[in-house]
């Protein structure tokens, strides 16, 4: 793809540093970040660090020289700037989740129905050479048929440094929207077959002054392949851990099993690491793959119609799988006060 201007719409989260240092190092040019929330100083953070100007107009992101908008907005919100961008006709890249509810997500089907752009999220853990390793191997046949998958999402919350709004989970989506649509599109890729059903439990522990703030989530999941999996997330790794959350996956065959520690074992060493056992093989670690592509250079080739590892189809079925489990799952209230 041709060099070409880029911008910010919502700059909420820092994961939008992903979108930001792929495009600058593929060459591209951003032409500003406009960001309405002003208690938020990410914006300014971003701006400095990446010698990017502010922008005070949002008319100013979508100039007709700028081909692409990345979005880190208000979860809520963020369908808005999906249907704004389709009427510039820019292609946008959002953090996830990129819808919150059954209504956002109707609205974004009807965007994707009508095919005038492209629209991609920060799904990066397909891009994790641990992860990326791993789909190779099942691919390749290492592990035999699948039988099972756990995923384990611990994450440090850092009450002090969110903003009022990821509490409310009508503006968040709540942490089975936010956390595991991660694992909810690994578990597609992994199997190559869609989700039967997603049902299980959020409970709240914590934050009583926010009653819609659930904390950790566990759903049990049932593949159209017959796999059943199970996902784990919360919002409790101490403040004191040697990592923002100890991730792993645990993936067993009919041949062999295999265990990522995507943040490493801080007792050896905090580089991802895949474990494997099999029937001919004692444990040992797996030379981890460097996946063909970042995310962003995978979204550019999407663009041009050529072959991309994350597609629309993917963002789309994830998206609406991590809705309908918020809608599925039972919620277990604080029980004290």
């Amino acid at each position: 793809m041709e060099k070409s201007s880029f911008s910010i719409i919502g700059c909420q989260h820092a994961h939008i540093q992903v979108f930001i240092e792929e495009m600058l190092h593929l060459g591209h040019r951003c032409a500003g970040i406009f960001d309405d929330q002003k208690e938020s100083n990410l914006a300014a953070i971003l701006s400095h660090k990446y010698d990017i100007p502010l922008l005070s107009n949002m008319e100013d992101a979508l100039k007709p020289e700028i081909e692409i908008v990345g979005c880190a907005a208000i979860n809520k919100r963020k369908i808005d700037v999906i249907e704004l961008c389709e009427q510039r006709n820019k292609h946008i890249m959002l953090d996830k989740p990129m819808v919150t509810d059954r209504h956002g997500l109707s609205r974004l089907e009807a965007v994707m129905e009508r095919g005038n752009i492209q629209i991609g999220m920060l799904l990066t853990e397909r891009f994790h050479p641990a992860i990326y390793t791993l789909k190779q191997q099942i691919d390749e046949g290492a592990l035999g048929e699948l039988v099972s998958i756990a995923m384990r999402k611990p994450h440090r919350l850092s009450v002090n440094n969110r903003p009022e709004w990821f509490f409310h989970r009508e503006q968040s989506g709540g942490i089975i929207n936010d956390l595991l649509i991660h694992d909810i599109d690994l578990l597609r890729w992994f199997t190559e077959s869609e989700i039967i059903t997603a049902e299980g439990y959020m409970r709240k522990q914590i934050l009583n002054e926010y009653p819609t703030f659930y904390d950790s989530a566990q759903l049990l999941v049932q593949m159209e392949s017959g796999l059943v999996a199970q996902l784990y997330a919360d919002w409790h790794t101490p403040g004191k851990s040697w990592t923002w959350g100890d991730c792993r996956i645990f993936v067993a065959g009919t041949k062999g099993s295999a265990e990522l520690r995507l943040l490493g074992d801080p007792l050896v060493s905090q580089t991802p690491m895949m474990l494997k056992v099999t029937g001919e093989y004692s444990l040992h670690s797996v030379m981890l793959l460097n996946p063909p592509c970042g995310i962003m250079q995978d979204f550019l080739h999407r663009i041009e119609g050529k072959h991309a590892i994350l597609t629309r189809k993917d963002v789309l079925n994830a998206s609406k799988a991590a809705v309908e489990a918020d809608e599925n799952v039972k919620t277990v209230p604080l029980l004290f006060k």
